[in-house]
């Protein structure tokens, strides 16, 4: 008996988790099903496929050659669900985008728009700073900072955002110089991303100018930093689109000239041509065009 996909999909969890736990918990089954359907699969090609060591599984050689040949079957049974998916002639179905959490709030406040224009489309958005496999169809659609190397990846570039020093209304604060803003309000508390995400827009901006001075509270969130500042418990560098509509907030002077980040529309070329993507896509830039004062802080 040849083995059969899902088996295989087992085996293929086993080799890359390396424990029977985190494998059931990757496929969403039972600790026993992976362990049964190892054996089953073991016995059907005649060969053990794992060595069986005290804290992991590791593929023995008759294992990593099963397990090229399984991840060449993945791909292709990705390719497939993808083109399969493409052969759709109807704007209809689901359509998942993702996007930072920000950005995924700016698309939520404008989903009615959205659906008034796509009724016949459900959206799924995804809030997420990691970057979802598109290959793997994990979300139709990205919004993302940059465009990473992969192949199968078109990129539409949406435009940019500005970002600028925001406080709570009724802050105390004064008139910052506009050579160096956070000069003058550098003994004020200021709010930032924590170490693991010092990567955002106008993190490394922020702290160079505080001189070492320690951030008074600091998230991993852009919406965590927003309601932090809203609530008036410091200076936040915030993107314009999530500061400049709310009325709780006020602009501590100008945009900031050095920090900005660019946004690009992220889609698999198997899927730009599908009709209820392309609909979606054409939907996404078109808001943003409309959008651009406020992305761009001049709103």
């Amino acid at each position: 008996m040849d083995p059969n996909w899902d088996d295989l999909r087992v085996f293929l969890a086993l080799a890359r988790e390396g424990t029977l736990t985190t494998a059931a918990r990757a496929l969403g089954v039972s600790h026993p099903t992976v362990s049964r359907r190892v054996a089953v699969l073991e016995r059907q090609i005649g060969a053990r496929l794992f060595e069986r060591l005290p804290d992991r599984f590791v593929p023995t050689s008759a294992g990593e050659e099963l397990l090229a040949d399984t991840e060449a079957m993945e791909k292709a049974a990705h390719s497939i669900h993808r083109r399969s998916a493409g052969l759709s002639d109807t704007v209809s179905g689901t359509v998942r985008l993702s996007a930072g959490e920000a950005m995924a709030a700016l698309i939520a406040r404008h989903l009615a728009e959205l659906r008034g224009k796509l009724k016949q489309i459900e959206f799924e958005v995804i809030a997420s700073h990691t970057l979802a496999n598109l290959s793997r169809r994990e979300a139709d659609l990205l919004i993302r900072e940059q465009v990473p190397e992969l192949g199968g990846i078109v990129a539409r570039k949406l435009g940019r955002v500005a970002y600028a020093i925001y406080a709570a209304r009724d802050f105390p604060v004064g008139r910052p110089a506009k050579a160096d803003p956070v000069a003058a309000l550098v003994d004020h508390p200021w709010l930032g991303f924590d170490d693991d995400h010092g990567y955002m827009p106008g993190q490394q901006w922020l702290l160079e100018r505080l001189a070492g001075r320690r951030l008074a509270v600091r998230g991993n969130n852009w919406l965590v930093l927003h309601e932090a500042t809203r609530a008036g418990a410091g200076l936040a560098v915030l993107p314009c689109y999530l500061g400049d509509p709310d009325p709780a907030l006020k602009r501590v002077g100008g945009v900031i000239a050095e920090v900005f980040a660019d946004q690009w529309l992220l889609v698999h070329r198997d899927l730009r041509a599908l009709p209820r993507v392309r609909a979606v896509m054409d939907a996404v830039i078109e808001l943003f065009h409309r959008e651009r004062a406020r992305l761009e802080g001049r709103s």
